[in-house]
């Protein structure tokens, strides 16, 4: 049976959003699952990890002079705050780049404050503000490595795009992986869930250098990887180094553990309706049934169990709450 997440009216069932999930270990095996494991979904922005690690081990980000910080930034959907776009423009520094190389679009920060902030001061939005602003910023990174031709980088067959789908084959173990094209113009690949979670436990497995970097780097610096309140970071700062999780578009995740009675696992969580505000509750939901969060973790992210709905005047009048029926 697949997570449920029950959104209620009162004391009455109003929706249901359904997710599936998988976790497997060191050798691809599926330890747990609940729903489809083979279910095909598209990866998103979770793949960041992956996007950045390919950048890291051919040399591009050592010879970009960026550091674990900006790394980190690269492995972000981040929320437009001063930190997140102070990181990005010391990477476009770095590179000799101004904003006109940006091919990923622009948008307002999801950040309230930030926002608003530029809407009262009449400032439009740049592709610095994009979310993937980072990511985009660490393919002009390989981009200048690879070639003196940094334009169309986000093009299929553009040689960043190309070096970084060798790589997710090649942790993946996948000769085959269709892509699309992503919110930021990017590639993005479609595949199952169990591969998702294979991708996330060889972030956690410190069998390969440049994933075990990247894996540190978000460790280090959980508040590039999303933001202020963002689940991502409040995850990342809760686990100390024991864990690190990604989220993607259309309610999507990855996550790797590091645990003691498995070893390295990585799981996968697709809420198949592709509404956000389900993700966190089925998260938790799914970690506290395998038993994989202690005591202070789950403490420190008690906040994400359940989710309580106010109307306009601020009253609550009904709450979201994750069950696994087996």
């Amino acid at each position: 049976m697949p997570i449920g997440c029950r959104v209620t009216r009162g004391d009455l069932t109003e929706s249901i959003h359904v997710a599936y999930a998988v976790a497997v270990d060191a050798s691809g095996n599926i330890i747990f699952s609940t729903g489809d494991p083979h279910y095909l979904t598209c990866i998103r922005s979770s793949l960041k990890p992956f996007q950045a690690a390919a950048s890291v081990k051919v040399g591009a980000i050592d010879d970009a002079g960026f550091d674990d910080k900006e790394l980190a930034l690269m492995c972000a959907s981040h929320k437009g705050e001063d930190m997140h776009i102070a990181t990005a423009q010391s990477m476009l520094d770095k590179l000799g780049l101004g904003l006109d190389v940006y091919e990923c679009g622009s948008h307002y920060p999801s950040d309230t404050a930030s926002r608003h902030r530029m809407v009262r001061e009449n400032k439009v939005a740049k592709p610095i503000h994009n979310n993937c602003s980072g990511k985009h910023a660490g393919m002009l990174a390989l981009a200048k490595y690879l070639s003196d031709d940094i334009s169309n980088y986000i093009q299929k067959e553009h040689l960043v795009q190309q070096t970084i789908l060798d790589y997710v084959k090649s942790i993946s173990g996948l000769e085959d992986i269709p892509t699309e094209i992503d919110g930021c113009s990017a590639p993005t690949p479609f595949m199952t869930l169990q591969n998702i979670a294979i991708l996330f436990q060889a972030l956690a497995a410190d069998k390969n250098p440049e994933l075990t970097r990247v894996y540190n780097a978000m460790s280090s610096f959980p508040e590039m990887v999303g933001g202020t309140n963002h689940f991502d970071s409040l995850f990342i700062n809760a686990l100390k180094g024991r864990g690190v999780t990604k989220v993607g578009g259309e309610s999507v995740r990855g996550i790797s553990l590091k645990t003691k009675k498995s070893g390295p696992i990585g799981i996968a969580i697709k809420v198949l309706d592709g509404n956000f505000r389900a993700l966190p509750v089925a998260t938790m939901k799914l970690l506290e049934h395998m038993e994989l969060l202690e005591g202070q973790e789950l403490d420190q992210l008690d906040q994400f169990k359940s989710s309580i709905l106010t109307n306009h005047n601020g009253i609550e009048v009904g709450r979201i709450e994750a069950y696994i029926d087996f």
